[in-house]
């Protein structure tokens, strides 16, 4: 007869044993730190069974499916879908691994914020909690803090919460899982893309210095040096100003290098010492006053020219 219904006596002699066994050299190594995909096999109220194509199938706790709390696992992880997950635990005794969501997020929201960081972008903070040395919030998940020196508003903080800040980043620290903001820095940034020399703006005052006052101008601060206040000698400062106040300034100068800003009103005079007399009056109609200090410089610039170079030569 045929030798086709001969079996080999290697086949005949292969058991559940070798089939295991040949099964294991195909097998996968998992590592912890490892990403792998897999496809959700069943959903529970513990978790999420996940397909890796290992002896048995892979877990994913409720807690690390996302970033924030998961009210619906089902909706994140459904059945039948294929993901990313990265592994957090390798195989116990049956074989399985664990894995998580949140971890893969985590690293994704860092790495987002370091390029942030780095490129100067600001970003948004949702304050969830406040305590006498700052804010904290969150960032793409993550925990953030603002110093209390870095918040535009450093009194009653616990008004702020639930509030929603734009910020710049003044540490980031993967390692220590340390993100520092500051809202101060991201406001100043805004002010003075939108400032410009010979402008005339509205500010209040925010401190009070024997050398000038500071100006806050929509996030950026200015000084008004005591020599800018009067065409006359200022005694003081506390007898003109006060904190909370609220002036209206020229930009004299912006230095984006040191981020300086200086100011001046003393154009904004008629004579000599108007603005320590009666400074109330001068703010009242301050654009018409600029506009006619500016078109009197227009008008002699040419005149003035000459001596003013023959002074600095004389100086």
């Amino acid at each position: 007869m045929s030798d086709s219904t001969s079996i080999p006596n290697s086949a005949q002699a292969f058991s559940m044993e070798d089939f295991e066994n040949a099964l294991q050299e195909y097998d996968y190594e998992f590592s912890r730190g490892q990403k792998i995909q897999g496809t959700v096999v069943q959903v529970t109220s513990d978790g999420a069974y996940v397909d890796i194509g290992g002896k048995s199938p892979a877990f994913v706790p409720t807690n690390e499916a996302a970033l924030g709390f998961v009210n619906n696992l089902e909706a994140i992880l459904p059945v039948g879908e294929t993901r990313e997950f990265l592994i957090i635990r390798e195989q116990d005794s049956e074989g399985q691994v664990t894995l998580s969501i949140r971890q893969l997020a985590l690293d994704q929201a860092w790495a987002d914020i370091k390029e942030m960081a780095e490129t100067g972008k600001s970003t948004q903070v949702r304050v969830t909690g406040a305590n006498k040395g700052g804010v904290t919030g969150e960032v793409f998940g993550l925990r953030a803090f603002i110093p209390r020196s870095h918040l535009q508003q450093r009194d009653n903080l616990e008004s702020l919460v639930g509030q929603l800040l734009t910020a710049t980043f003044l540490e980031v620290n993967q390692e220590n899982r340390k993100l520092v903001l500051s809202q101060r820095d991201a406001m100043r940034a805004v002010a003075m893309n939108t400032i410009r020399e010979g402008a005339l703006m509205a500010g209040k005052i925010v401190n009070i210095k024997p050398y000038g006052v500071f100006v806050d101008l929509e996030g950026a601060t200015g000084l008004l040096h005591i020599k800018e206040i009067s065409g006359s000698r200022v005694e003081s400062m506390n007898t003109i100003f006060e904190v909370g106040q609220e002036i209206k300034v020229v930009i004299k100068q912006i230095d984006e290098y040191q981020n300086r800003m200086s100011l001046s009103i003393k154009a904004l005079e008629e004579y000599p010492g108007e603005n320590i007399e009666k400074l109330d009056q001068v703010m009242a109609n301050a654009e018409e006053r600029w506009q006619k200090a500016q078109s009197s410089v227009k008008e002699t610039a040419p005149e003035a020219s000459q001596p003013e170079a023959d002074a600095e030569s004389e100086a």
